[in-house]
């Protein structure tokens, strides 16, 4: 039901695009053979894959110009990058491009040799480095690099009786600091992404440390 509601939002031309890259990723599909000689393939076969290569060509060259102008704005602010990024959401870039990569990909599991023939991955190679500019302005980039495991943390609240009331206020806790703490004597446990420190409920709790 989400799905049809989510294609009845789409534009008629972008909706037909889909449904296009998708007829095209079916044909290409393996079909279970019999008697079939390895790496040798049919014209018709081919056909597909080189109509692939020449929309994947189209597409990327779009994708492209957009994705450059698309990243000038975006840096301007983080206010920018979200509206950037909700209009390059709904466009071919966010639509058409994320199951173009998963189909190929699924493609060169089950026929690396017609994939090679067919030639579509390295013009979706050509869009990382663009892709990659755009991905490094958004918010909270920089953490998610530097950190392995983060989980955002509610200790402040613990020690100031205070709650967090917006994402700058939370504390990130890495797990080498959760493990250091509970070595040291600590409790401090991951309940869905939040820390919470059950020190005082362990010596509460009739369970026993084990089940905590």
């Amino acid at each position: 039901m989400d799905q049809e509601l989510y294609s009845k939002e789409r534009s008629a031309s972008l909706d037909l695009l889909l449904r296009f890259q998708r007829l095209l990723v079916s044909k290409l599909y393996p079909a279970d053979c019999v008697g079939q000689v390895p790496n040798t393939y049919s014209p018709d076969l081919l056909g597909v894959g080189s109509l692939l290569k020449k929309y994947s060509a189209l597409l990327c060259t779009h994708i492209g110009d957009i994705l450059p102008v698309a990243t000038s704005i975006a840096c301007t602010s983080h206010r920018h990058f979200a509206e950037v990024s909700r209009v390059v959401d709904g466009d071919l870039t966010g639509i058409l491009l994320p199951e173009l990569v998963v189909s190929i990909v699924l493609l060169l599991s089950k026929n690396a040799g017609l994939m090679q023939e067919a030639g579509a991955i390295p013009l979706l190679a050509g869009l990382l480095e663009h892709l990659d500019r755009f991905n490094h302005l958004a918010p909270g980039k920089e953490r998610d690099d530097n950190e392995d495991l983060a989980w955002p943390g509610i200790m402040g609240s613990f020690f100031t009786g205070q709650s967090c009331r917006n994402n700058e206020e939370v504390t990130l806790i890495r797990k080498a600091d959760l493990e250091n703490h509970n070595k040291d004597g600590g409790f401090w446990t991951v309940i869905d992404g939040k820390v919470y420190d059950i020190k005082d409920f362990q010596t509460q709790s009739l369970t026993g440390s084990s089940i905590l």
